[in-house]
């Protein structure tokens, strides 16, 4: 069998040039540091950062996440809830006051993407 050339293809057909290719969004996160603390939430799960303890808990591994402000109105409290039933916490400071409000609705909308049904 003799081996021949590729077809012929007439331009604009065929994958579009990088500069036009569609865009891959970027996967949302949240990020709520203070002095000494820290609550992540990404592609990958949450993670709690507490005067330097880490712990991350994958996505598999929680049941929910809750989330509210502290009595006092001055910090955000995150909850998670691993599937043995087990409840973390991390409270994070929220300097200034109105930082708080901000947290919420990011953390409200990165929550509804990674968990969409709770």
């Amino acid at each position: 069998m003799t081996e021949q050339p590729p077809p012929h293809v007439p331009p604009g057909f065929g994958p579009p040039p990088p500069q036009y290719a569609p865009a891959v969004p970027e996967a949302p996160d949240f990020l709520a540091v203070d002095k000494h603390n820290s609550v992540v939430v990404d592609a990958s799960g949450v993670g709690f950062d507490m005067y330097d303890i880490v712990v991350d808990f994958p996505w598999a591994e929680i049941r929910s996440v809750h989330y509210r402000a502290s009595p006092d109105g001055k910090a955000l409290m995150v909850a998670v809830v691993h599937v043995d039933g087990r409840v973390y916490e991390a409270i994070v400071k929220a300097k200034p006051r109105e930082r708080l409000r901000g947290w919420f609705a990011q953390l409200a909308w990165v929550l509804g993407y990674y968990r969409p049904a709770g």
